[in-house]
């Protein structure tokens, strides 16, 4: 079988959904390669947090642009992503730790950056009256929230199929290479010819990349959440913490959702990933030395994902500098769900030709060539 279309889409997660379906609405024609079945990976295995709290600067712009567009995003896909905008809050245990986030959050307003607010202790402890008495205070993105990652999935595939793009499950790329005016994609099922390629495979994109003979950044993350038994309401803003690795946030259900990026074990070439549990219990001292409350709390399931991740822990996205025709879209380093929105607005202005591309979306810090500089600059 041999297929033609506009732009192969490598790796059927969210990123490579998104853009998709954003191809696919301006007008092209769009299949979607997957080597298993869609959002099998990380795009199922996160915590669903949609967060401009304590962004790096290089990617706040799209951040907040992607939390726009969260918001409205049950009208633009046609159903609901499990979307609340609960707010975010990063506690502070320690003076210093409160002085640090006190200073961040007034280098941000100077910077223009309303998005932050800082809370001092009476206000941290008005809006959680149950946390432990030692903190200082807080730093506040009322805009922040959470989704549900499987009922994104679900949306976004059910779009992208209504829209007319074509989703290849059981399809694994193991070779392709360039005509000079088209792309040959075969998979384990068939042949894919298009001019374009994106590459958004997670932390696979770089075994793609490499099939073309591009060397790209290959690190991975193996990020570990537990859910707990129902329990009585919790509610309010999902919660982090200045010193520590957590998330914690408080489901429709009642249960509550912990993560924050404690590391499992990653196998990539299995593709397989494990939970540490002397990893995950050192990591579960932090919720309880916050909400003692939570020690009689039963855990119900532990899971961990694969997901890229970069040298400096932010994506990549946009064209190859070395391979006319391939678009990367991958290395979101554990922080990349909120993004999804935006992430396809961003590949299908520069596939289709939109001016200015990086202009608008404040992408240049983000492109592949800031690792290929670092190399020139070593090698010199």
């Amino acid at each position: 079988m041999i297929r033609t279309v506009d732009v192969a889409v490598i790796g059927g997660g969210l990123h490579g959904l998104s853009c998709a379906l954003q191809l696919a609405r301006r007008g092209a024609s769009v299949a979607v390669l997957e080597r298993h079945w869609i959002g099998r990976h990380a795009s199922t295995a996160n915590a669903g947090g949609v967060r401009a709290l304590n962004r790096d600067r290089r990617e706040l712009d799209l951040t907040l642009r992607a939390l726009e567009l969260w918001r409205n995003l049950a009208d633009f896909l046609g159903e609901d992503c499990g979307f609340q905008q609960v707010g975010q809050i990063r506690i502070a245990e320690t003076a210093t730790e409160f002085a640090h986030e006190t200073k961040r959050v007034n280098d941000l307003h100077q910077a223009g950056y309303m998005h932050e607010e800082i809370l001092n202790s009476a206000a941290l402890y008005a809006m959680l009256p149950s946390l432990s008495p030692h903190c200082f205070g807080a730093s506040y993105a009322p805009g922040d929230g959470s989704a549900d990652p499987h009922l994104t999935v679900n949306a976004y595939r059910r779009a992208a199929e209504k829209t007319g793009v074509l989703l290849f499950e059981g399809h694994g790329v193991n070779a392709l290479a360039s005509n000079g005016l088209e792309w040959r994609v075969d998979t384990d099922q068939g042949t894919f010819l298009a001019p374009s390629v994106v590459i958004a495979a997670g932390a696979w994109s770089a075994a793609v990349a490499g099939l073309a003979g591009e060397n790209v950044p290959a690190g991975v993350k193996a990020s570990m959440m537990t859910v707990t038994e129902r329990v009585e309401d919790f509610s309010g803003p999902v919660i982090g913490c200045v010193g520590a690795a957590l998330s914690l946030k408080q489901t429709r259900i009642g249960s509550l959702l912990i993560g924050g990026g404690i590391q499992g074990q990653a196998d990539v070439g299995r593709e397989r990933s494990r939970v540490d549990f002397h990893s995950l219990a050192t990591g579960m001292k932090t919720p309880l030395r916050l909400f003692p409350q939570l020690a009689c709390v039963r855990i119900a399931r532990c899971w961990t994902g694969i997901e890229a991740r970069t040298p400096d822990d932010l994506p990549i996205i946009g064209p190859s500098s070395r391979l006319s025709g391939i678009f990367y879209c991958y290395g979101f380093s554990g922080h990349g769900f909120a993004l999804v929105p935006v992430t396809g607005s961003i590949i299908a202005d520069m596939i289709l030709g939109r001016t200015q591309a990086d202009e608008k979306w404040s992408v240049k810090a983000l492109r592949i060539e800031r690792f290929e500089r670092q190399t020139d600059e070593r090698d010199r």
